[in-house]
């Protein structure tokens, strides 16, 4: 079925003059009528739009700006995720709070923030379950030591080099807590980690998802971001007070609720019928059972992910363990899961985006001696140990070096994780407001350059199968060039 989301120049029209061009006027008049006094916000008139009003047009707001954004990176050669991404930042006071505080705050009051985050964290838990049933159809057989050593070398090698770029800087960008310990073992945290749901779009808009590298990376990324919560949970644990024997009983909870998921829970649903589907309607299964289990599965997701995040894990990992434990091979699951993570990818997860713009203010930060040095620093050190570290465990284990530099490559991608990571150690007071920002802009430039890079090392850095022994090709169709153009 075609998309009613494909791109085209008469669509493109049809989204700026109906959409765009409408938000803007409203955007200019907020402006006239609110007033620009910087640093005292007015009130939100009464035009009859009350808070109901007011999130819906939020609402609107932010799923154009996160479409056109996605729009323009896609016709600039880079994922769509980089412009969703910006399209959060530009309207909180990086952008619009910077040049027009009172339409800022008309169009996004503050009573609408929580409903807002509401829609944010429900995109991002139902998107990661998407992203767990993705991994869950890998098949990486016959190369166990290879996949081992990878993503060992994609959390190890960063997360020292973090560690140990953060002995100098923690005089400079330490938070309100003022531990050099939690400060060290953050950054490496942050520094280690891939963008695992930003990692699956990529993959998906460059059609990569079913090659060699990109099936590497993807469970070096789920791995390693599962390494790196439950060392942001023990490092939250210990700032907070909590003693090793806090910490020791929630990896119990956790390991025991991950065996239960991925052992009998998985075999379980693995018996459900495959119930054949209507013909001509994809969603109309006999008896209303698409709808129950599309209600059934959102309801298991959200439960899953409380569940975690009880035990001291972040909720992502709940919601990853649902994707990996549903079944696959089976019409109607399929057919739900598609339509419950595809609502999520392209309707709630903007929201996420929108949130954490709202948390920064890039136009603040000063480049003074000590942040240039620290962001040149940083980038360097996190391109050069994300991308050498898994590569080199990679052509070790008998992958030649252009696919192993992609995989690297791949892994080099920190964009989303990072980004829900630098937010908690914002709000835990583990880094300032300026280690915030640079940090930001590492992740979004580790992202950003993940395309290029991929282009520069070729088409056979991705078209061409691991050569370790036992190993065959994923896929008997022929990758595309990295060069394709996004979905």
């Amino acid at each position: 079925m075609k998309s009613v989301f494909r791109t085209s120049p008469r669509r493109t029209a049809a989204v700026i003059l109906t959409g765009a061009l409408p938000l803007a006027l409203i955007g200019l008049v907020a402006h006239r009528v609110a007033g620009d006094a910087p640093g005292e916000p007015s009130a939100v008139p009464d035009q009859g739009l009350g808070t109901v009003g007011h999130f819906f047009l939020a609402a609107a707001a932010v799923l154009l700006a996160g479409y056109l954004g996605g729009l323009t990176a896609g016709r600039l050669g880079q994922p769509r995720v980089i412009g969703e991404i910006c399209a959060g930042l530009a309207l909180g006071p990086t952008l619009l709070g910077r040049l027009s505080p009172g339409a800022a705050h008309w169009l996004f009051p503050e009573q609408t923030l929580p409903m807002l985050d509401g829609l944010a964290q429900l995109g991002l838990v139902l998107f990661m379950f998407g992203v767990g049933r993705e991994l869950s159809g890998m098949r990486l057989r016959g190369t166990a030591a290879q996949a081992l050593l990878v993503c060992q070398a994609s959390f190890l090698v960063p997360f020292a080099t973090g560690a140990a770029a953060a002995v100098p800087l923690a005089g400079y960008f330490t938070g309100g807590a003022h531990d050099p310990l939690v400060f060290a073992l953050f950054l490496g945290c942050a520094l280690s980690v891939t963008a695992f749901p930003v990692l699956a779009r990529i993959l998906a808009d460059l059609r990569l998802t079913r090659t060699r590298p990109g099936q590497l990376s993807l469970l070096a990324a789920a791995v390693g971001d599962g390494a790196g919560w439950l060392v942001l949970a023990a490092i939250l644990a210990g700032l907070h007070g909590a003693g090793p024997s806090g910490v020791i009983r929630n990896v119990l909870i956790a390991a025991v609720v991950t065996a239960l998921f991925l052992g009998p829970l998985r075999k379980l649903l693995a018996r459900w019928p495959d119930v054949p589907l209507t013909a001509g309607t994809p969603w109309r299964e006999p008896e209303g059972g698409g709808a129950t289990a599309m209600v059934l599965l959102a309801a298991g997701v959200a439960a899953m992910s409380a569940l975690t995040a009880a035990v001291g894990v972040h909720q992502l990992i709940g919601a990853l363990l649902v994707g990996l434990a549903w079944p696959t091979g089976h019409r109607q699951a399929t057919a739900v899961a598609d339509r419950l993570a595809g609502t999520a990818k392209t309707i709630l997860l903007p929201f996420f985006f929108f949130g954490f713009g709202l948390t920064i203010d890039l136009g603040a930060l000063s480049f003074d001696g000590p942040t240039a040095a620290a962001l040149a620093t940083l980038l360097v050190l996190a391109v050069t140990s994300k991308i050498a570290g898994p590569a080199l465990s990679a052509r070790l284990t008998g992958m030649p070096w252009r696919p192993a530099l992609a995989l690297g490559v791949l892994l080099n991608s920190r964009g989303l994780t990072e980004l829900v990571i630098l937010q908690v150690g914002y709000q835990a007071d583990i880094i300032d407001q300026r280690l915030l920002s640079i940090l930001t802009l590492i992740a979004l430039a580790t992202t950003a350059m993940t395309r290029p890079l991929l282009r520069l090392l070729g088409p056979d850095a991705v078209e061409a199968p691991c050569s370790a022994a036992g190993s065959a090709p994923p896929t008997s169709r022929k990758a595309p060039e990295p060069t394709a153009a996004p979905r």
